[in-house]
């Protein structure tokens, strides 16, 4: 995508004098749509809309996996259960220690071949890569908001992997901080079947509900991103693909409902004052913030609309 010379410096301009091409104002976003438990197939999903703009699907789905990354059969996983020689002595304790007691994310983001129209096939992988990277390091982190720890069925064996696809479906602009969305609400819809385990004669033995009820212990912290692009002497949020083309540098600050910086990423070659970057952060916690909260209060009527089979509703 490009831009020309006389567009970039109308952009420009206006950015700085507050008043942005589509009427917003320099910290205004546009509308925003949620809508989860789209697919049925899915542990929990959820489908996040910028109005005239970037739109993108989430999928979570769980499975029994080692804790070292190899990921049990669908045989395993159709019987519901699985033994598991639980050792003896020091050396079963400390190999349990050294492989940890904790689940795990698995993140990927792909693009949809509308959304790969508008930008480079280049362009579309490098930021697929650098976005699944992103997702998977924040959610696996210890500010990524999920108890890991109740991920773990048997210590040092056994754990549940949650695997998160994001589809980006179209291309409008702010793109990382409408996957973060989605995929926040796709963790608060997910349900994991209920794991029971049994010790016996120093063997694990565990069985798998046929019913997903159980949530995931700290949807609820799961971060946000806000991005914060600067444009001449100016900062923006959410940002249309023409605006990102005028802004020299990018920082997203990841943060909770709690108001807590989970991560930053700086992204764009120009470079920022010391200055201008703490008031970028501190801008961004604030909104960060703000967005968790309707987030999470427009999940919770969602869902009760989706029940009720009413149509969903954004907000601002």
């Amino acid at each position: 995508m490009l831009i020309g010379a006389s567009e970039r410096d109308f952009i420009t301009k206006g950015v700085e004098s507050g008043i942005r091409a589509d009427g917003r104002g320099p910290l205004d976003f546009r509308q925003f749509f949620l809508e989860t438990g789209m697919i049925t197939q899915a542990s929990g999903s959820c489908r996040a809309t910028i109005d005239f703009g970037t739109d993108v699907l989430a999928g979570v789905k769980v499975q029994v996996g080692d804790i070292e990354g190899r990921v049990d059969s669908d045989e395993a996983q159709a019987d519901g259960a699985m033994v598991e020689d639980a050792g003896a002595g020091d050396d079963a304790e400390t190999g349990a220690q050294s492989r940890g007691n904790v689940g795990r994310v698995v993140c990927t983001v792909e693009c949809s071949p509308a959304a790969k129209s508008v930008l480079d096939a280049r362009e579309v992988d490098d930021m697929c890569n650098e976005y699944s990277q992103i997702l998977t390091r924040t959610l696996n982190g210890p500010h990524g908001g999920l108890d890991l720890q109740k991920l773990c069925i048997i210590p040092g064996s056994t754990c549940w992997v949650v695997n998160v696809d994001v589809l980006i479906l179209d291309y409008g602009g702010n793109v990382l901080d409408t996957i973060f969305m989605a995929v926040r609400g796709a963790l608060h819809n997910t349900r994991l079947p209920k794991a029971t385990v049994e010790q016996t004669d120093g063997h694990f033995e565990f069985d798998i509900s046929d019913d997903e009820t159980e949530i995931l212990a700290g949807r609820e912290s799961v971060p946000v991103a806000m991005t914060l692009s600067k444009i001449g002497t100016s900062r923006i949020v959410d940002s249309t693909p023409l605006e990102a083309l005028c802004s020299a540098a990018q920082v997203t600050v990841f943060v909770n409902r709690a108001g807590n910086v989970c991560g930053l990423q700086k992204s764009g070659k120009g470079s920022l004052e010391p200055s201008i970057l703490i008031d970028m952060i501190e801008t961004g916690v604030k909104l960060g913030t703000e967005l968790a909260e309707k987030l999470d209060a427009v999940l919770d009527r969602e869902e009760r609309d989706r029940l009720s089979h009413i149509e969903p509703t954004g907000f601002r």
